[in-house]
């Protein structure tokens, strides 16, 4: 008889898969705002994908789209990483947008080593969300972060300039931020077409 081994052992040791409890219906990732889940299959976010956010500039809304995202990830007790953002993080603005502090990890990696890192954290499966903001980052390095994303069945949001849309990408979904007026546009979902109309940029909702 073989010897007796504790499953919790295992478990530390990351030599048993573990399945991550649902906090909510299989496949469902909703933004938190009511006329961009309308407009997206789904719902929501593609689950277990890559998404990226094209920005006009940097901060010009990209926070306000993700915010109640990560405040429901967080408050179901999920880590929400960011990965080398081009800002200091504002600790009262995120709590303020229902972020629980205790599970936000910041990590200033630099520029040749975000995207591994990135990859990493996506991958181990521990994480609700991963946010980065690669400075550079062509076809292959994002299709490594979709790859990472479906296998720790991870949300990861790649926030880049809007020039980047001239590109092809393989994330799941793309969608621009625009400043003047201030909307949404989807570029690119998969599983549906892209709406044709921008959607009017709101709080959570």
């Amino acid at each position: 008889m073989g010897a007796v081994v504790s499953l919790d052992g295992l478990l530390d040791e990351r030599r048993v898969w573990k399945g991550r409890p649902l906090a909510q219906p299989q496949g469902l990732q909703p933004t938190g705002h009511a006329a961009l889940d309308a407009a997206l299959p789904g719902g929501g976010w593609p689950p277990s994908a890559l998404s990226e956010i094209l920005l006009a500039a940097d901060g010009c809304g990209e926070l306000q789209l993700l915010w109640p995202s990560l405040a429901r990830l967080t408050g179901n007790g999920e880590r929400v990483v960011l990965v080398a953002p081009p800002y200091i993080p504002y600790p009262p603005a995120w709590q303020a947008a229902g972020i629980d502090l205790r599970q936000l990890a910041w990590i200033d990696a630099a520029a040749d080593e975000a995207l591994w890192a990135v990859e990493q954290c996506l991958r181990s499966g521990s994480c609700g969300a991963v946010l980065c903001w690669p400075k550079k980052a062509d076809d292959r390095s994002l299709r490594r972060l979709q790859v990472a994303a479906e296998t720790g069945q991870t949300l990861a949001f790649a926030c880049r300039p809007q020039q980047a849309a001239l590109n092809p990408s393989p994330a799941a979904l793309r969608i621009a931020v625009d400043a003047r007026p201030a909307q949404w546009r989807v570029l690119k979902c998969r599983g549906g077409l892209a709406p044709r109309a921008p959607i009017a940029m709101t709080g959570q909702g």
